[in-house]
């Protein structure tokens, strides 16, 4: 086995989105922090309501897939087609932006705990002016399998055999939710030919093919260099991540704010369809 090290680690920077929610970014802070197809991984993690209770009010966007998964509480989603849906507690929502559309996520409570993530992966080309999609998958539909010493959900892809909750998306993207308990290993055959990283929100884990033993602790996202296996140890503590892999796109990526597309004159055209009212049409 090759097995992957890590090539480049990435702190989670504290920031704001929406209408103020509080949450942590690792991938996207900048153009540089990108993974190709990911284009940026937002954490929000808080028991105070005043650090979401604002939500995502309405916003637009075009040419990407947007993944919500929550851990804890409850976000109830909207969108200008007419769809509505809450997404709970172990729940994901997965939405093809394509096109264009103007959603909302907004907190269903007013106290407790809201914890989850929201990841966006980029389309390909020929796919960015497809009709918008979406699929709500709840807690019970998303595979668990135990592992030794831990378990894995698996919310898009196939892990040792089980296919998730998710498959058919043209980047191929595998999305798990791996928990180990203290100073146990993780191993994942991972072909060379899909970019991939970890991010961990409890614990740590390290690297232990790479010299020095790099590891990576809660709030942050580890870069794999190239390989064909994935091998980590949990640290003391335990460990829980995230580990996304995908295929690569290649291609230009031009981004204004909530707009992804190859080229400026894309970009622009895009601001003159919602302006006008054309999103999803």
């Amino acid at each position: 086995m090759n097995y992957r090290a890590f090539d480049r680690l990435i702190a989670g920077q504290a920031t704001s989105d929406g209408a103020g929610v509080r949450l942590r970014r690792s991938l996207g802070q900048t153009q540089f922090a990108r993974l190709d197809p990911f284009l940026m991984l937002d954490e929000f993690r808080s028991d105070r309501s005043d650090d979401y209770i604002a939500g995502f009010p309405a916003h637009p966007h075009r040419g990407f897939e947007t993944v919500t998964y929550m851990l804890a509480g409850r976000m109830r989603h909207k969108d200008h087609l007419g769809n509505e849906g809450v997404i709970e507690g172990g729940g994901v929502q997965w939405m093809t932006a394509a096109r264009g559309i103007i959603h909302s996520e907004m907190p269903e409570q007013d106290s407790g705990l809201m914890h989850g993530f929201q990841l966006w992966i980029n389309l390909p080309a020929a796919e960015k002016m497809k009709d918008p999609a979406w699929q709500d998958i709840p807690a019970a539909h998303i595979p668990e399998t135990a592992i030794e010493g831990g378990t894995v959900r698996i919310i898009a892809g196939e892990f040792a055999g089980t296919q998730g909750a998710i498959n058919g998306v043209n980047t191929e993207p595998l999305y798990l939710d791996v928990s180990l308990q203290p100073g146990s290993a993780f191993e994942l055959p991972l072909p060379d030919e899909r970019n991939a990283f970890i991010y961990v929100f409890e614990g740590s884990v390290d690297n232990a093919t790479a010299s020095g033993h790099p590891s990576a602790s809660t709030g942050m996202a580890a870069i794999f260099s190239g390989g064909d296996a994935v091998k980590l140890h949990a640290g003391d503590d335990g460990a829980r991540f995230l580990l996304l892999a995908a295929r690569p796109l290649r291609e230009p990526v031009v981004q204004y704010g909530p707009f992804v597309m190859n080229s400026r004159e894309e970009i622009e055209q895009a601001i003159l369809d919602y302006q006008a009212g054309r999103f999803g049409r």
